[in-house]
């Protein structure tokens, strides 16, 4: 168990109980990393630009299988043995039907797939969201151990585009789904890792507008997809793995090479002369950052004993740090099951496939901009409680049968996505303003876990929608609806000081603790 001594401390100084010693003698390592950056600069902007862009080929990977995996659209070649627009063709002769593309655009048409169990349709991508769930629980902990958060990114980004790269080999569904597998367990820590990385760059005041340039390039990513795939139409789904697993590998090589590490954690670390050197290339010219670093001792977080899972059980044991995490934890689970499951289900939906997820991509660009007008505005629990109500309401809507309903299937789906996806921006901000550095990466990881965790029912859902056998969207709206409620037991972040050790967190728990009860008393 770690003492109690802050990570700037100033020797000879006596502490009250009730006072943080930070607060009393000493700023923060917060306002002091604040006031050494100064105001955002270019090349904090350039920063937080290089690493947010690994989102776009995190997105690409995530909803790739929308075009690769879908089910290709067919023709009678004869109008004999009853063949019709509406036949299945299953119980069709092989010689009354063909396929509108050639068969290599689709791996359902490549590999006579077509009338296999939606389960094993649907395996690659519950493969994919399989290895994101697995790779978060084995790599979470690594961003804020031994790795740090740069050296992950890197890893992640290269493992994953090759691993993609590799998916063009694939010669029938099984390998196919192994390597998607491998793909997920490689991805599934670059979005917590740029995330939590972009935002340790900057002071508070610039972290809620930094992290939705993360959210800004996911929408790229995703937007890029469609494009691709029109582009390609008529050729083999290997290209598009090819096309977006190349850039991903030259990226890769530009985040080794230019990309700094998360001051904050090397300070964490006792790395203080990196820290130093990383804050000089980034702070505008300025004699306050010599002053402020001299003479100062920092203590590196004594909990992590070389233990990489250390920092989950630091989560586990501290009851205030558990009582947030598990509602964060429900929260994202709903939020992913909608997020993730939603756009796999637009093949099941009247509208063309290709304008349909243009739209859905669309829809995160407005969801970033309402992210950045009321991230600074609004409480977090506040508006993560609206937007998933809002998501599951519309969710609802959207599976409710009829010719009615049908003509606004598209755009209720649209609301119920952008919602989810504003939900989604939210709750990362709200669990990275949670949690102190040293296990803040830790505890992003798990929530995105939770994310994906749901991401992992929706292809199962959406493979039983398309046999008719449950809605998916009213199951979508249900689950988030009800996780979104969980967000009345998490403390309201707004505008307060991001800590960075357990002790200094706690010490923030019990003082507002105390102000309750004194206002209650």
């Amino acid at each position: 168990m770690a003492d109690s001594t802050p990570l700037l401390s100033q020797p000879n100084s006596v502490e009250s109980e009730s006072t943080p010693p930070l607060e009393k003698h000493h700023p923060s390592l917060d306002s002091t990393i604040e006031r050494c950056i100064g105001d955002f600069g270019w090349a904090q902007f350039l920063q937080a630009l290089l690493v947010s862009s690994a989102w776009i080929f995190d997105a690409q990977q995530t909803f790739i299988t929308v075009f690769t995996d879908a089910h290709p659209t067919w023709h009678c070649t004869t109008h004999q043995h009853g063949c019709n627009s509406i036949s299945n063709i299953c119980y069709l002769p092989k010689n009354s039907w063909a396929w509108d593309w050639p068969s290599h655009t689709s791996i359902i048409s490549e590999w006579n797939l077509e009338c296999a169990a939606s389960i094993i349709t649907g395996l690659p991508a519950s493969s994919f969201f399989m290895g994101c769930l697995v790779g978060g629980l084995v790599l979470a902990t690594l961003a804020d151990s031994s790795l740090g958060r740069k050296n992950l990114l890197f890893l992640s980004c290269l493992t994953m585009s090759l691993s993609a790269l590799l998916t063009i080999f694939s010669t029938n569904i099984w390998v196919y789904s192994a390597l998607k597998l491998v793909c997920g367990f490689c991805r599934a820590t670059i979005g917590t890792c740029a995330l939590v990385l972009t935002t340790e760059l900057v002071g508070k005041r610039w972290r809620g507008e930094v992290g939705v340039i993360g959210f800004f390039c996911f929408t790229i990513g995703f937007l890029s997809l469609p494009a691709i795939a029109y582009l390609n139409r008529g050729s083999s789904w290997r290209y598009l793995y090819v096309w977006t697993s190349i850039p991903g590998i030259l990226y890769s090589m530009l985040v080794h090479f230019f990309v700094h590490e998360s001051p904050r954690w090397l300070f964490v670390r006792g790395r203080k002369e990196e820290a130093v050197a990383t804050l000089k290339s980034i702070a505008p010219p300025s004699g306050y950052l010599t002053w402020s670093f001299s003479g100062v001792s920092f203590e590196q977080e004594t909990y992590n004993n070389g233990n990489v899972y250390s920092t989950i059980k630091m989560l586990m044991q501290k009851r205030w740090a558990f009582r947030r995490l598990v509602p964060v934890m429900v929260i994202g689970f709903g939020i992913g099951m909608v997020y993730y499951g939603m756009p796999l289900g637009l093949g099941n939906l009247s509208f063309n496939l290709y304008l349909s997820v243009t739209f859905n991509a669309l829809s995160e660009l407005p969801s970033s901009v309402v992210t950045i007008l009321l991230i600074g505005k609004l409480n977090r629990k506040i508006s993560v409680l609206a937007f998933t109500m809002i998501s599951g309401i519309f969710s609802v809507m959207c599976a409710l049968k009829g010719q009615v309903w049908a003509r606004f299937q598209i755009g209720l789906e649209l609301i119920s996505f952008f919602s989810a996806s504003t939900a989604f921006n939210i709750l990362l901000i709200f669990t990275i303003e949670l949690f102190p550095t040293c296990v803040r990466n830790s505890a992003t990881s798990l929530v995105r876990q939770a994310l994906v965790f749901g991401g992992v029912f929706g292809p199962m859902l959406v493979a039983a929608e398309s046999r008719n056998e449950i809605s998916s969207y009213g199951v979508f709206g249900l689950v988030i609806g009800c996780c979104g409620l969980f967000a009345v037991c998490l403390p309201e972040t707004r505008g307060r000081t991001i800590c960075d050790t357990m002790d200094e967190e706690e010490h923030k728990e019990k003082a507002a603790c105390n102000s309750v009860g004194d206002v209650l008393a």
